[in-house]
């Protein structure tokens, strides 16, 4: 266990230098995947919190979820490791009055946690609030917790922002552009991790060579980042403002539906719809998986699906991708038959860019639950693969035919496009038939 005198080093480089140095009161840390954006401005924030008694900061994604699984380990492991075992700082894990916090010895607190539960962090004031991955907040989002920062414990509060880029009329780079943040371009030579000042670590090269072999918008905005928009983007009506809402309890009596679209060295996805009384599609959990076999899959269905009392409900059909090996296997451990899927891409993109339109109430009749996505692989995430529907629709862009004028569309590029597949399997399904019934060959009912 380090002692508290122990010296801990950190060198922040380019754009985390710069944020380090900045008071103004917005900074946006933008640039390409994994150039130590996040790493650098929970140091900031933590170094603040050593320093000095009593500030108040907050740490925050769009949702609990995806703060825990990412965020909180980055901090736990590569920024306040050796505070957290010299005693230096606790974690309290929250309560029905509080919200999980690191509190410091010398009285500073971090908070943490989702904006999707955001009446408990947003109660009090701040000094420092970090928003990672920002690109998924809103600009309302951003206003409330502007309007939190002012704690004055710190001679100046500060709203630290970090994210990959997006199309360039986000507004994101909207705010960056009309002057009410401070835009920083992070790179990969400022990772010491990737780049030794010298020349690139084994691991920079590594992690240079995936990137480089992303295509299209992916590898603009991941490998150089850049804010540009896709070419040639099938959805070009995706809007994650509208298409991407909160989570709420699913009525019992809204129709069920899953869709599948199967894979073992290519992600297998599955998904799980529900449909109102207004047929407006919710798609409320979304499990993205590679490297395992069909009954696997279907007994994390089981635990997934599983209520409280012990039993699950069957969906009204389960729309799968072809193979009769898998639809086989999945039937016989899962207890449901399952419904081969329409597979027609050009009449399924229609019906799903179709439902992205808004309908006479203003809103549109497909969207996804912010949380939908229940787990991020490891190997995918470290691929650089964008997972589940909402990384995937950005990136989903049209082939153009060989020897074809470059606006000649054919059909969509067949890559990271499983969870297009199964979403366009299940629009196709609801939209372009009488939906039947589902026979029943087994199991809970």
């Amino acid at each position: 266990m380090p002692a508290k005198g122990d010296v801990v080093r950190f060198e922040p480089r380019g754009a985390v230098l710069e944020a380090f140095r900045s008071k103004a009161p917005e900074i946006l840390l933008s640039g390409a995947a994994g150039t130590g954006k996040t790493v650098g401005a929970l140091t900031k924030i933590h170094l603040a919190c050593l320093k000095t008694p009593k500030v108040r900061a907050l740490v925050v994604r769009k949702t609990l979820v995806s703060l825990t699984a990412s965020t909180l380990v980055t901090f736990k492991e590569k920024v306040a490791r050796e505070a957290i075992a010299a005693g230096m700082m606790r974690f309290h894990g929250g309560s029905a009055q509080e919200p999980a916090s690191f509190i410091y010895n010398n009285g500073s607190v971090i908070v943490v946690g989702g904006l999707d539960r955001a009446s408990r962090l947003l109660s009090t004031e701040f000094d420092l609030v970090l928003v990672d991955e920002a690109i998924e907040v809103t600009d309302e989002d951003l206003d409330t917790i502007v309007s939190r920062l002012r704690n004055g414990v710190l001679s100046y509060q500060q709203l630290l922002m970090c994210t990959n880029p997006g199309p360039p009329a986000h507004h994101l780079k909207v705010r960056a552009d009309s002057g009410r943040c401070q835009m920083l371009y992070s790179k990969h030579e400022d990772n010491p991790r990737l780049y030794d000042g010298k020349e690139w670590t084994e691991y920079g090269k590594t992690y240079r060579a995936r990137l480089d072999s992303l295509t299209g918008v992916r590898y603009q905005r991941l490998r150089w980042g850049r804010w540009v928009a896709a070419e040639g983007q099938v959805y070009e009506n995706w809007d994650p403002e509208i298409h991407v809402i909160d989570p709420f309890p699913i009525p019992a009596d809204w129709t069920r539906w899953w869709s599948i679209d199967w894979g073992y060295t290519n992600p297998f996805v599955w998904q799980d719809w529900a449909e109102d009384f207004d047929g407006r599609l919710y798609l409320v959990r979304e499990v993205v998986r590679t490297q395992r076999i069909v009954e696997d899959h279907a007994e994390e269905i089981k635990q997934i699906t599983t209520t409280r009392r012990g039993d699950w409900s069957a969906p009204s059909a389960v729309i799968a991708d072809h193979d009769a090996e898998d639809r086989a296997t999945f039937e016989k451990h899962m207890g449901v038959a399952t419904i081969p899927a329409k597979k027609g891409k050009t009449a399924g993109i229609q019906a799903f860019q179709s439902r992205l339109e808004k309908a006479t109430d203003g809103k549109p009749r497909l969207v996804v639950f912010r949380n939908a996505l229940r787990y991020r692989q490891k190997e995918l995430v470290e691929a650089v693969k964008p997972i589940g529907l909402v990384d995937e629709i950005t990136g989903y862009v049209w082939a153009s035919k060989p020897g074809a004028s470059s606006d000649l569309k054919e059909e969509p590029v067949k890559e990271n496009d499983h969870s297009m597949d199964a979403a366009r399997y299940m629009v196709a399904h609801r939209d372009m038939r009488g939906a039947p019934t589902i026979r029943w060959i087994g199991g809970p009912r």
